[in-house]
């Protein structure tokens, strides 16, 4: 889908979606597949879906879909049955899995619905539309009966990565391209899946359950390396916690130096407490592989709303085996003596939050973090944190194509969604200006040449007047808040 995370400037950074080239990977061979990550078409989605329709004459469409962008996903469902009426429609991801009765009306267009993960569940469906057989059997997959009624087949169990019964993914079949960070072109990589926490706000639970499964290293350098040899020279690990063993990780850093693959950029997502409590071997040997940016999630500095968010078990340090305080301190100052680049995952808005503990993260990033990633608590589908919001009447907002984490659906009992969107998006224009010298002296051609383009964005709604002081951040507020509605019109309705 095109519609995206609010966190970067569009031409600074474009991640591919890894999940859409892993499925192409683990069809049957035969099969002519085109990947289309829309996100590289925001401005020509609709003109470019239908030069992909006829270029390429489709018998299956598949979308995979996040809760934000159920609305672009049925426009984009609409436009392939009016344009290729005799394809068949699949959808897949956290929104079908989490929210399938979204999907299985009777005037939305969808004729299968893939829960869960979804190689092995789109391949047997392929086989079975081949060959003529029905889908009773399959796995993971809902599907819509001659009576237009659908039925649900069981669950399929997560995969076991570690039989490698998952193939490489196969990223020739994009025919789409521009994925960058930077002007550096940019892949994405993962070496496990699941996690074992049970943070309230975390849909990884609900679409797989608690456990966490690992590739082999060979499997994995294998992986980069293609992503390599396709031009990659920056990837992002994608793991949902890579940090769970971090004996583990630290083998994967030295793997990644034995075999030369660390002149890489690789940016990783990593727990607070792995990093605090073993940072003094983990960082050098990250550093070493190649790691400059760490997205910690710290979640939160105050101990209340951590309780709330079921994430304090995720950033407490250790010593000797005792409980000594909040990790978050001790893993940022590992990774900056290494060298490395702290993007700090923060949620602010949470229900007992105050103007004054919303201030108190800001300050914190401000002073600690080198590029900000705040959100707001966010009701998904299924998440404890959902029904937690739900009862307490703190959802004031249904439109889910502004449940992107940077849009306030939520109030607490003490500030208005609002004004805990403004609190954060003010502080959060200038940390991520103060990053700036850092990307250009890293990338001193990309940023010379778009830099204004990147401030623009960072400061959209602004006009001269503001900095002239004859309009207040309230105002640019205001103006920033109509932008982001008329951005998430991505599909023209006829």
């Amino acid at each position: 889908m095109p519609d995206s995370f609010e966190h970067m400037a569009p031409v600074a950074i474009r991640i591919p979606n890894g999940a859409l080239t892993s499925l192409a990977g683990n069809v049957d061979a035969h099969h002519q597949v085109a990947v289309a990550d829309l996100i590289l078409v925001q401005d020509r989605v609709a003109a470019t879906v239908e030069r992909l329709l006829r270029e390429h004459e489709p018998d299956v469409v598949g979308l995979s879909v996040m809760t934000f962008q159920r609305r672009t996903a049925l426009k984009l469902i609409a436009l392939v049955r009016a344009r290729q009426p005799r394809a068949r429609i699949v959808v897949g991801g956290y929104d079908p899995t989490l929210a399938p009765q979204a999907w299985t009306g009777a005037g939305d267009g969808v004729d299968f619905v893939v829960r869960g993960e979804g190689e092995a569940t789109f391949n047997e469906l392929l086989r079975a539309l081949e060959s003529g057989a029905g889908p009773e059997r399959i796995g993971g997959l809902s599907w819509r009966g001659p009576d237009g009624r659908f039925h649900k087949n069981p669950d399929r169990p997560p995969q076991r990565l570690a039989e490698g019964a998952l193939r490489l993914p196969r990223r020739a079949a994009r025919v789409l391209h521009g994925y960058t960070v930077l002007g550096r072109q940019m892949d994405v990589i993962e070496t496990s899946r699941g996690c074992t926490f049970d943070c309230s706000f975390c849909s990884i639970i609900e679409m797989r359950g608690r456990n966490f499964h690992t590739y082999d290293f060979t499997r994995v350098l294998d992986d980069i390396r293609d992503a390599s040899a396709h031009g990659a020279r920056s990837i992002f690990i994608v793991d949902d916690n890579i940090t769970l063993d971090v004996r583990r990780f630290e083998a994967l850093c030295k793997a990644i130096i034995a075999a030369g693959l660390n002149r890489i950029d690789y940016t990783v997502q990593a727990m607070t407490s792995a990093i605090a409590d073993h940072g003094a071997t983990l960082a050098p040997l990250m550093r070493e592989a190649g790691f400059r940016y760490v997205f910690l999630g710290i979640e939160n500095v105050l101990d209340e709303d951590l309780g709330f968010l079921k994430a304090a078990a995720k950033n407490i340090q250790h010593e000797k085996g005792r409980r000594v305080g909040n990790a978050t301190l001790a893993a940022i100052d590992h990774l900056h003596r290494h060298g490395m680049y702290v993007v700090g995952g923060l949620i602010v808005g949470n229900p007992s939050d105050t103007p004054e503990s919303i201030e108190a993260n800001l300050r914190f990033a401000r002073r600690y973090v080198d590029w900000p990633y705040i959100q707001h608590p966010t009701p998904y589908p299924r998440t404890p944190m959902t029904k937690d919001l739900d009862a307490a009447g703190l959802i004031i907002n249904d439109r889910l194509e502004e449940y992107d984490g940077t849009t306030a659906v939520v109030k607490s009992e003490h500030v208005a969604a609002e004004e805990i969107e403004f609190l954060r998006w003010k502080a959060e224009r200038w940390m991520k200006l103060r990053h700036f010298p850092v990307a250009l002296a890293h990338d001193p051609g990309f940023c010379l040449r778009h830099g204004a383009a990147m401030i623009a964005h960072t400061f959209r709604g602004a006009t001269w007047m503001y900095w002239l002081g004859l309009e207040s951040d309230r105002d640019v507020f205001r103006r920033y808040r109509e932008i982001r509605r008329a951005e998430r019109e991505y599909v023209e309705t006829a």
